[in-house]
């Protein structure tokens, strides 16, 4: 099974809101976290396996 990647500028869905990826950065394991911003200005880092892309 492959893993989803995500790139700058997707919207996607994460457990908390709908946001914008603004970074990309390996964590020292090894694993890719995302960096989304949601509408509020807030930001959370997030596996691939916790975004999925945004319909419409």
């Amino acid at each position: 099974m492959t893993e989803t990647t995500f790139k700058l500028g997707d919207e996607v869905v994460t457990p908390l809101a709908r946001g914008t990826v603004i970074d990309v950065r390996p964590t020292p394991s090894g694993r890719w976290v995302f960096g989304v911003e949601d509408d509020d200005g807030g930001v959370g880092y997030f596996t691939n396996k916790a975004l999925r892309l945004a319909q419409g």
